[in-house]
């Protein structure tokens, strides 16, 4: 039984449970007359990625037991359960067992990719790198490897968004790795977009850069792998989770820096913190080659305070390596006017959330280093914060093909994309939870050249797995602290022509009350050069 006509035919107290009261409720916002029948089915097979549904037990159980009782029984007969009594339970006993994957998937009618064949080789060809770097990038990779040969071995590598900070740096630890193997690498970072980011893409790199098979340790939020198995490779680890095994076991960090040659910290301007200062001190300053490597987009720990961004500048003793163009004020400039950058149209979209604040949250707000989880997901339900951000949606499809929005939890994507794909827009959605096959057929979709505009509403994805050039609009309604987490969802719109963009990117920033935001980007890349030394020309 086709898992489509299952839920065409299904119930309408069914079909809610499964689509969610809240993208009914939404709906029902946008269209009082709607009818909750043969419309409700439509959304839930918009909505529901059938292989992804049956991997995920709480919706399995629901789809079983939607099933007529002469559909459960032939499943039962495929899956050896056959007690009437407690035929839908033993079946979702039955389904959970991975064995039974493939007899849901034929019962269910879903039908796996079938890969097309590789096009046979032309006789002459150019080979393309396989992870690139443009010219500028190169330049600045060279210059951070020189700097971090030469006494004190610190340096920070100042690039804005879109430059390709990440790409650039994972050429320079890659670099690193090869030429004093057996060595680790330790990345560290704050947030754990930033964190799966960082890890996947050197996983991407290393297959096309390395030069042996390396170990990769990913250490943040519930992975608690122990530091010390690896001898050879790198460890992705977010701040805090480093700073915790400090505190809980010294000796652990102590015996780790002894293996660390080279340390990365994302969103440098997290090394003057004191809560962190031990962490870099012991990876850094243990032996007297280990080497440290900043990346920011702007190289000042505040917006104003140049008191912190003074301290910033003196604890990586004023060496900076940044994009630095003759005949041009600033990087921005250049990276846009050479086609590199597309030019950015910012707008802001008020959203008046019916968000109410408590002392808890307010107090987690203040201690935070971004904004909490629970807070981002109480702000994917307000209502009329939905509907802005739906019309926004719609308006930007009437003059963009490519349009990428960012919600502020994994809920909230999937019933915008639901509420998009009902109301007749080509919609998906990518989380951190998407299996990866669903995910590269997306990203396949969404890269095709399909003139047909089309939307994807994602959480927690910011690899380069997801790099779509042609996207040239976003709507950023996932509020941060972080201004490489907003650069790296501004820089997901603003492709260039020359990276395979456009000329011109629309931004869309909603800013709700009480919560951090960020507006134009480009004035960040030069409000701190004044507490920097003069770039040394020979790093």
């Amino acid at each position: 039984m086709a898992l489509q006509t299952l839920l065409r035919n299904a119930k309408t107290s069914a079909l809610r449970e499964v689509i969610g009261p809240e993208i009914v409720d939404t709906l029902q916002g946008l269209d009082p007359e709607l009818d909750s029948g043969t419309r409700l089915g439509a959304l839930a097979v918009s909505l529901i990625e059938p292989s992804e549904a049956l991997r995920d037990p709480e919706m399995r159980d629901r789809i079983i037991r939607m099933l007529p009782l002469p559909k459960a029984r032939e499943l039962g007969g495929h899956l050896g359960a056959r007690d009437d009594r407690t035929l839908y339970d033993n079946l979702c006993t039955a389904a959970a067992d991975p064995a039974a994957r493939d007899v849901l998937y034929s019962f269910f009618g879903i039908v796996r990719d079938v890969r097309a064949p590789a096009n046979s080789s032309p006789d002459a060809m150019k080979v393309i790198a396989g992870y690139p770097l443009f010219d500028h990038q190169r330049v600045a990779a060279e210059r951070v490897s020189q700097a971090l040969g030469d006494v004190p071995r610190k340096v920070i590598l100042h690039m804005p968004t879109g430059a390709g900070k990440t790409r650039t740096a994972m050429h320079i630890v890659a670099e690193h790795l090869r030429r004093h193997e057996p060595t680790v690498v330790c990345w560290l970072a704050q947030s754990a977009e930033l964190l799966d980011q960082a890890a996947d893409e050197f996983e991407n790199a290393w297959r096309f850069l390395g030069n042996r098979a390396t170990g990769l340790i990913r250490f943040w939020g519930h992975r608690n792998p122990d530091v010390l198995d690896i001898h050879d490779g790198v460890i992705v680890s977010g701040l805090a989770k480093m700073s915790a095994l400090d505190n809980r076991d010294a000796a652990t960090l102590l015996r780790l820096a002894d293996r660390v040659s080279l340390t990365v910290i994302d969103e440098a301007h997290q090394a003057i913190a004191p809560t962190y200062a031990a962490i870099l001190t012991a990876l850094y300053s243990k032996r007297p080659h280990n080497a440290l490597l900043g990346l920011t987009a702007t190289p000042g720990r505040s917006w104003s305070d140049i008191g912190e961004d003074r301290k910033l500048s003196d604890y990586f003793d004023g060496r900076k390596v940044a994009l630095e163009v003759e005949g041009y004020e600033d990087p921005v400039s250049f990276l846009i006017d050479q086609n590199y950058l597309a030019r950015p149209i910012f707008r802001t979209l008020n959203s008046d959330a019916g968000l109410k604040l408590t002392k808890n949250d307010v107090d987690a707000l203040s201690s935070a280093i971004d904004v909490p989880e629970q807070i981002l997901e109480r702000l994917g339900t307000d209502t009329q914060r939905n509907l802005k951000i739906l019309a926004a949606v719609e308006d930007l499809l009437t003059r963009h093909r490519r349009v990428i929005v960012f919600a502020p939890s994994v809920e909230n994507a999937r019933m915008l994309t639901a509420i998009l794909s009902i109301r007749g827009h080509e919609a998906f959605v990518v989380t951190g939870q998407s299996n990866t096959a669903e995910r590269e057929r997306i990203i396949r979709r969404f890269k095709s050249k399909d003139n047909r505009a089309m939307v994807v509403v994602n959480y927690g994805v910011l690899t380069t797995g997801f790099d779509a050039p042609a996207t040239s609009a976003a709507v950023i309604a996932r509020p941060t602290r972080s201004l490489v987490l907003y650069s790296q969802m501004v820089g997901r719109a603003t492709r260039g022509t020359r990276a395979g963009g456009n000329d011109e990117a629309e931004i869309v920033t909603v800013a709700d009350p009480h919560l951090p935001g960020f507006g134009s980007v480009a004035d960040a890349f030069k409000n701190w050069e004044d507490v920097w030394d003069e770039p040394d020309r020979s790093y």
